[in-house]
């Protein structure tokens, strides 16, 4: 098995939507809070996906996957900030690894690849937000985020019910 992580640009990031829709479906389908709601099938995702090609294209945001043996296993992005007072921060989000690609150490390297681009790109601050006692959220520390707090009922699990939220923060660079 061989693990590759890279940063797209927008024909690249078009050309492994497929992909891309299969493990957001994925993570959808396991409980993960990612601002979507069941039922949700791979076709689901794709006009997501594209709108995010389009983002990169425009140089709004860093896209990040992780390959296995070829196939599009992982992904993450960091949104630029485009506002005048922020040009020093990005948003952290969709931090995404099939079910089936899981353990192999795949989130810690898209993570460093995107904190390593965001910093290239003058960014040295990052935020995130993610479902509070999910499994997501005891992963950030683990890579140097720092916990803000929680804000009480969010957003929605994709089943229904409120979900809370964790703000995390990172300086970079």
């Amino acid at each position: 098995m061989t693990a590759t992580i890279r940063i797209l640009d927008a024909a690249e990031a078009r050309t492994v939507i497929p992909d891309l829709c299969e493990i957001l479906s994925d993570c959808i389908n396991g409980g993960a809070s990612l601002g979507f709601m069941l039922p949700f099938e791979p076709q689901d995702g794709e006009s997501y996906w594209n709108e995010i090609a389009d983002e990169v294209e425009k140089g709004g945001i860093i896209l990040g996957v992780a390959e296995v043996d070829g196939k599009v296993v992982g992904t993450v992005q960091v949104g630029l900030a485009s506002k005048p007072n922020q040009p020093h921060r990005g948003d952290l989000m969709k931090l995404l690894v099939h079910r089936s690609a899981r353990g192999l150490g795949l989130s810690r390297k898209l993570m460093a690849a995107v904190e390593q681009e965001a910093a290239r790109r003058g960014r040295t601050l990052l935020v995130l937000d993610t479902a509070t006692g999910s499994e997501a959220e005891a992963i950030y520390p683990r890579f140097g985020w720092q916990r803000v707090g929680v804000i009480p009922d969010y957003a929605l699990w994709p089943q229904g019910g409120f979900c809370d939220t964790t703000l995390f923060y990172k300086r970079i660079g």
